[in-house]
């Protein structure tokens, strides 16, 4: 099923941009813009991961990298990955003082886990164990390689509504109108539609799996309502400089105070998380 989303995703994207090269172009800009879009299909698929790190300056979690924090959290990781019957992804961590972490990749076999400082300051082990199960569930479920495509295409969309709002429409070599002021009032839009591109492709309902993946790794659904709480709390005391297009990856949504990144929100409130799993707990 995620594997259909990707392909619809990566199809209306590139449908959107056709329609915003024209709308800013004319046809020379439609041109341009289907070159555009099978090139983001091909790094979309290919890249998001690395895109995604890269965009936190995501540093790797090795013996020789950040060797105290591979000494924490390699051996929970893998304990984790042996229960849940996945191989082993990369860790990386993100100079950040908000506590989250994000998971992404095109598959269990090619994999990332991302977690910021501001978990490893705020969270005790058991804590800790519970966020990296919760991106492990996502892993598990096969969530990660639609949700990296998504937040590469978003960046992408949200892009080209920025240069519209500074650089509008121009005619094209033929004379035709590019689309002027009502191109870039046209490109104007694409930020919200590529959040409802992001959110139609995104169930919510994939969070609350992970967090049910994380209680039953963990054997215990208390580490991640403890993890939870703590995430809802600081990230509302610490703002995350988060991009709106790639909100939806974070195990819970950063709270970066940029208006935009309500329209990008995937997530079910922190406060319905939780209930589930303490439903979780009263049923073991």
């Amino acid at each position: 099923m995620n594997g259909l989303k990707t392909a619809m995703l990566l199809g209306l994207m590139s449908a959107v941009l056709l329609v915003g090269g024209q709308a800013l172009g004319g046809r020379g800009g439609m041109q341009i813009a289907l070159v555009m879009a099978v090139v983001m299909n091909f790094v979309s698929y290919f890249f998001s991961e690395k895109i995604a790190l890269m965009s936190y300056g995501a540093k790797p979690v090795t013996p020789t990298e950040n060797p105290e924090i591979y000494q924490r959290v390699y051996p929970m990781t893998q304990n984790l990955c042996s229960r849940m019957g996945i191989p082993m992804p990369r860790l990386w961590v993100i100079a950040e003082d908000s506590p989250n972490a994000f998971a992404t990749g095109r598959g269990p076999g090619h994999s990332s886990v991302a977690f910021t400082t501001g978990i490893l300051q705020t969270m005790n082990d058991q804590e800790v164990a519970g966020v990296i199960a919760h991106e492990l569930g996502h892993i598990k479920h096969r969530d990660i390689l639609i949700s990296s495509v998504a937040a590469t295409i978003g960046a992408a969309i949200t892009h080209m509504a920025y240069v519209a709002m500074f650089f509008g429409g121009r005619r094209d070599d033929d004379g035709e109108e590019g689309g002027g002021m009502f191109g870039g009032l046209l490109m104007l839009i694409l930020g919200p539609i590529a959040a409802g591109l992001i959110q139609m492709a995104i169930s919510r309902s994939r969070e609350f799996a992970a967090d049910e993946a994380s209680a039953k790794a963990t054997g215990n659904p208390d580490y991640l309502i403890s993890a939870l709480r703590k995430l809802e709390g600081y990230s509302k005391r610490i703002p995350m400089n988060a991009d709106p297009s790639t909100a939806h990856m974070f195990i819970i949504k950063p709270f970066s105070g940029r208006a935009m990144a309500n329209l990008f929100s995937t997530h079910p409130s922190t406060d319905k998380r939780i209930a589930r799993l303490e439903a979780l707990r009263s049923g073991r």
